[in-house]
C-alpha cells in the first residue's frame, strides 16, 4: 500500500528524492537477499484443485482485480467452476468489488491461501483464481500469470523500499504469461514496454484497462459521455490514482482530483469534505473507493458515481484463454 510520501520518494526526480533512494538503496539489497532466501527455503503445497495466480512486480495499480475478475468469468463461460481466492484487507474493499465484479463466483478472503484454496475446493470450486499472489510461494499453480503496467514504467527497476518494486525482473521467468495492461498510456508505450521486458517465454499479451459505463451502488447509470466538458471531482485510494485521472480526461472531464493512499479507509470526515469541494458537482471514483465510501456519504450530497475498469484485449487474448487449465 503505497503512501503519498512513498510516492514522491520512488517517483520524483527532485535532488531529495534521489538522495533518499541512494540511501535506501542498502535497505533494498538486504531486501533482494531476503527474496534469495525465501525462494530457497519455500516449498509450494500441491493445492486441492488447480490454482491460477494473477499478479505482478510492482506495489498496486496494474489491474489485479480486473484481470483476475476477467479470468474467473472466462473460466465460467468455459464450464468451470471458479472461486477467486484473495488475501483480504482490514477495509473490505476487494471482497465486495470482486462480488460485485463476478455475480455467482465465490469470493473467498484468507490470509492463508493455502486454507483459501481449500475452502474454494470443499465449496465445489473446480479451480482457483489468486488475485495478487505472484509473491506467494506456499501453494503450487498451474498458471503464474505477471501482470506489467505501461501507465507506470519509467525503466528503472528500484526495490522495496527504495522503489515500488516487489521482486526484480529476473522474477518473470516463473511467469507463465505477462500481460502488459495499459490505462491512459497508449498502444505505443504499451508496445515499448513489451520489448523492454527480458526473461519472457513468449511475446506479452497487451490489455486495455477501459472505463465503463457510471453507475451508483443503488443502481443509476448513466454513459461516460455525460462527463465531457464538466467539471468533475475524481476520487482514488487505488495503487495509480493519476492513471485513472487520467482516463477521466481522456474522457473529456475537467478534473479535480483528491488523491487517497491505496485501500485508504474513508471516515465521515472524508466524505463530508469530499461532498462539500464538490459543491453539487459530479463526484466520481472507482469501484474500489466506492463500496466504501458510500457507507459514509452524506445523504442530500448527491449521488456517488463509480466507474469500473473493462478489460479489452489489444493483442495476446487468445494465448492468454489457451494458458487457463482445461476444467
Amino acid at each position: 500500500m503505497a503512501s503519498v510520501l512513498a510516492m514522491w520518494l520512488w517517483q520524483s526526480d527532485s535532488m531529495l528524492a534521489r538522495v533518499a533512494r541512494g540511501a535506501l538503496a542498502p535497505a533494498a539489497l538486504a531486501y533482494r537477499g531476503g527474496l534469495a532466501v525465501r525462494d530457497t527455503l519455500v516449498r509450494p503445497q500441491e493445492p486441492a484443485i488447480p490454482v491460477i495466480s494473477v499478479g505482478n512486480l510492482t506495489v498496486g495499480g496494474t489491474g489485479k482485480t480486473p484481470i483476475a475478475a476477467w479470468i474467473a468469468g472466462e473460466l465460467q463461460a468455459m464450464g468451470a467452476r471458479p472461486a477467486v481466492v484473495l488475501r483480504g484487507y482490514a477495509g473490505g474493499d476487494e471482497i465486495d468489488v470482486h462480488q460485485r465484479l463476478t455475480p455467482g463466483i465465490p469470493v473467498i478472503a484468507n490470509p492463508d491461501r493455502v486454507a483459501g484454496v481449500q475452502t474454494a475446493a470443499a465449496r465445489g470450486a473446480t479451480v482457483a483464481v489468486l488475485d495478487d499472489a505472484f509473491q506467494h510461494r506456499r501453494i503450487a499453480r498451474v498458471c503464474d500469470i505477471v501482470l506489467v503496467s505501461a501507465d507506470a514504467w519509467d525503466g528503472h527497476v528500484r526495490l522495496l523500499p527504495a522503489g515500488p518494486w516487489r521482486e526484480p525482473l529476473s522474477a518473470l521467468r516463473r511467469a507463465s504469461m505477462v500481460i502488459v495492461t495499459r490505462k491512459a498510456a497508449d498502444k505505443s508505450q504499451a508496445d515499448a514496454v513489451t520489448r523492454a521486458l527480458p526473461f519472457l517465454r513468449e511475446v506479452p499479451a497487451v490489455a486495455a484497462l477501459v472505463l465503463g459505463t457510471l453507475r451508483t451502488l443503488g443502481g443509476e447509470e448513466r454513459t461516460l459521455e455525460t462527463i465531457a466538458d464538466s467539471t468533475v471531482h475524481a476520487v482514488a485510494g487505488v495503487g495509480d490514482a493519476s492513471a485513472f485521472f487520467a482516463q477521466l480526461r481522456a474522457a473529456g472531464a475537467h478534473v479535480v482530483p483528491h488523491g487517497f493512499r491505496d485501500h485508504h479507509a474513508f471516515t465521515r470526515a472524508d466524505a463530508d469534505r469530499l461532498a462539500h469541494a464538490a459543491a453539487g458537482a459530479p463526484v466520481v471514483c472507482t469501484l474500489k473507493d466506492a463500496v466504501k465510501l458510500e457507507r459514509e456519504w452524506p445523504r442530500g450530497a448527491g449521488p456517488l458515481w463509480y466507474v469500473s475498469q473493462r478489460v479489452e484485449f489489444d493483442r495476446g487474448r487468445e494465448a492468454v484463454l489457451a494458458s487457463l487449465p482445461a476444467t
